[in-house]
């Protein structure tokens, strides 16, 4: 049966007992009823925005689980969730008074009050990320919250309009998004509606108008097809329900708003598009029926075949069941039709809180049904998703954002070799297949094939392809993956390796640079006894050696200003350790292009055999030059200190380089494909090519490609000069 929350005009607490005394034993509302008692008795002289006592709100919230049938231990935690941040109880009387349990959830659904933030941005993150992870101990924190948030959306009326429409916005950004990972669909579908309300109130009056009215239009046409559906289906003796369902106004929006992105349709024609549909629900007894009703809906109008889903032998991410299938039907529009058992039809209703799990306390509950276990376990797989994201997120703030884009995850199913279904955000590529799998694999992860096809990681997947995924033990993440790998779980481990990749190549590059300065006082960060190392990082007040040497590999901190404080403070404090060996002025030695923390610079691209120059830019690095690059003047007037002397490695034969070149060639047919093979024969790998065609008889190549070295970049231009159609050929400087 659908789920009730709404409200009485005027609750009290013996509406909540009446409600609570058709399912709950009388010991455990008795103590819910004294959880009321204390928090009354607690919030007794405050008042919310509209003017009535504070009890309202905690109790309201209470009424709306009631509703969902919870457990007692959360309606208690619901009506004392703000009795820790907005009275002066602690939460150690709170497990005196009621339990570790209660206090924990209540706990768990506070807002970090106590820590004082920068911006709203963070003290919202961060009180999100303590809920979540409160969430993973147990998940009735957020059903609490998402109750809460559903009667503070009911009385938005009171406040000021900018704050409705920030929380309406935080709303269907984040909580109903929360509601249908968990399918709680009832939850959802009432957030979504009342912000819709409140966002945007005009067109949700002009929507519900028009489609009440098109509505009425169609009425006994609906009957008609109700009926006929009713009657096919008690012929073929399946005992089902057909229910006529009205569209909801959010949904009916987002669709205008899609079809008018993806057709470029006026706002008329997008709703006409958007409600050219009438909605069935088909309840039936079994699994096995809802199959054979879909053969006699089948068998009365033509189905969509492109638009048939089964989402029970596939359930959807949050454990949802239920065929859907799209009919023409002979009135000009389309009929859209759900069939399922009642089971899934309570979970599609109220989710998660379906599950008999959380009635610990009621020995009447026996064992969950199999549609709530599929709901309970995919609610713990998200769970742990999210203990992982938080584990690499750098901060509160980068874990929050991380979550709300996984909260949006129109699916794609896909298979492994072996045939295993994994379901995947929309827009997926083998990138996220491969962290879907195991962050190892993400992680050496360099090919993949598409139903046995080499295709790039890239390459977006789609519903039905099986995915195979190449990996090497020596493969590591590239940053240019985050431009195209669309799950959270991939985002954040991506981020996460190079994060820690540039770390250690800030701590080893930062020695590099402090060892080459301290050489001009014959010193070396590595003959420098304990006692030293302390007493330069008490100067300097940094916390440890490691993160001294990430900063100067970052830019951050000037290695030379470290060495002369060095060396001050052995002068001071020391005796100056005996010269080590080597020349104190050779250049850095730059190991090729790989790496995070030192960069080839694209506006002039060196290669090896071009004179070079480093040039610190703070965050990023060390950045590479040639000596003749424009940019390196202007860097030696402005900031002379942090310009570095460079050289290349003597033996980089194994590493390519990128380098631009420009070709002038006749415009002739087939001048490209000769140009292109003439490089490749040279072995070069081009990256990149770009055409300038002038009025006349000539056309401009612009070619970026692979080179070994300035000796391989010669010959491959006096091949290329040795081509008739070639006129002139260049290397570009910037």
């Amino acid at each position: 049966m659908p789920v009730s929350l709404d409200l009485p005009s005027r609750l009290l607490s013996s509406d909540l007992c009446q409600l609570l005394e058709a399912y709950l034993e009388p010991e455990q509302v008795k103590a819910v009823y004294r959880a009321y008692l204390f928090s009354a008795e607690a919030h007794d002289g405050q008042q919310r925005l509209s003017g009535e006592p504070y009890i309202f709100h905690p109790l309201a919230v209470a009424y709306i689980l009631g509703q969902m049938r919870m457990d007692s231990q959360t309606l208690c935690a619901a009506l004392l969730h703000d009795v820790i941040e907005d009275t002066g109880i602690a939460k150690k009387q709170l497990i005196n008074e009621f339990g570790e349990k209660i206090a924990e959830l209540v706990d768990g659904v506070s807002k970090l009050s106590s820590i004082q933030f920068e911006t709203r941005e963070q003290a919202q993150a961060a009180s999100f990320q303590k809920m979540l992870l409160a969430m993973n101990q147990d998940i009735r924190v957020i059903i609490i919250k998402l109750a809460d948030r559903l009667h503070n959306m009911y009385t938005l009326g009171v406040m000021k309009p900018t704050s409705r429409r920030r929380i309406a916005h935080e709303t269907l950004e984040i909580y109903a998004p929360i509601a249908s990972r968990l399918g709680m669909n009832a939850v959802r579908l009432k957030l979504e509606e009342l912000s819709f309300a409140i966002l945007y109130p005009f067109r949700y009056q002009v929507l519900k108008d028009r489609l009440q009215k098109a509505r009425n239009k169609r009425l006994d046409i609906l009957r008609s097809i109700q009926s006929t559906f009713e009657q096919h289906l008690h012929k073929h003796h399946l005992n089902a329900q057909v229910v006529n369902r009205e569209k909801h106004y959010y949904g009916l929006y987002y669709k205008m708003l899609e079809y008018k992105s993806a057709t470029s349709l006026d706002k008329r024609k997008s709703f006409a598009r958007a409600t050219n549909m009438c909605a069935f629900r088909i309840i039936v007894d079994t699994v096995d029926a809802c199959y054979r009703a879909l053969g006699v809906v089948h068998s009365l109008y033509k189905p969509l075949c492109e638009r048939f889903r089964d989402y029970i032998a596939i359930p959807k991410i949050n454990g949802y069941q239920s065929l859907h299938t799209i009919l023409f039907s002979p009135h000009g529009f389309l009929i859209e039709v759900q069939i399922r058992t009642a089971d899934m039809h309570e979970l599609s209703e109220i989710g998660i809180t379906a599950y008999g799990f959380y009635q610990l306390d009621q020995p009447s509950v026996g064992l969950p049904k199999p549609t709530s276990q599929l709901a309970h376990q995919r609610a713990t797989e998200w769970l742990q998703s999210l203990i992982e994201m938080s584990k690499n997120a750098g901060d509160s703030v980068e874990f929050f954002n991380q979550v709300k884009m996984d909260l949006f995850p129109d699916e794609v199913y896909v298979f492994t070799p072996k045939g295993k279904i994994l379901q995947l955000p929309k827009g997926a590529t083998a990138i996220d297949f491969a962290y879907a799998i195991h962050s190892d694999v993400g992680n050496r992860c360099i090919a993949a094939k598409i139903d046995n096809q080499y295709v790039s990681l890239s390459v977006p997947l789609v519903s039905g392809q099986t995915v195979e995924v190449i990996t090497t033990p020596w493969a590591r993440p590239h940053r240019s993956w985050l431009n195209f790998a669309v799950s959270a779980r991939a985002r954040s481990h991506i981020r996460h390796f190079l994060k820690v990749l540039e770390h250690d190549e800030a701590i080893s590059l930062g020695k590099r640079l402090l060892d080459k300065e301290l050489a001009s006082y014959a010193l070396s960060i590595d003959h420098l006894t304990a006692e030293q190392q302390s007493q330069l990082l008490k100067n300097l007040k940094v916390d440890s050696l490691d993160k001294l040497l990430a900063e100067i590999g970052l830019g951050n901190r000037m290695a030379l200003v470290v060495a002369s404080q060095l060396n001050l403070t052995l002068e001071s404090s020391f005796k100056t350790p005996s010269p080590i060996n080597g020349n104190q002025y050779r250049p850095l030695i730059i190991r090729g292009g790989a790496g995070i923390l030192v960069t080839l610079s694209r506006c002039c691209r060196p290669i090896p055999g071009d004179e070079i120059v480093g040039f610190m830019s703070a965050g990023r690095g060390l950045i590479i030059h040639q000596v003749i690059c424009k940019h390196v003047a202007e860097y030696q007037y402005h900031y002379p200190d942090k310009i570095l002397s460079v050289e290349w490695e003597s033996n980089l034969e194994e590493d390519e380089f990128l380098v631009d070149i420009h070709v002038d060639v006749l415009d002739k047919k087939g001048v490209l494909a000769t140009v292109s093979a003439a490089i490749a024969n040279m072995g070069s790998n081009i990256k990149y090519v770009a055409n300038e065609t002038d009025e006349g008889v000539s056309s401009l190549l612009k070619f970026c490609i692979s080179v070994r070295s300035r000796d391989h970049l010669a010959a491959i231009i006096r091949h290329l000069r040795r081509l008739e159609v070639v006129n002139r050929i260049q290397r570009s400087k910037n």
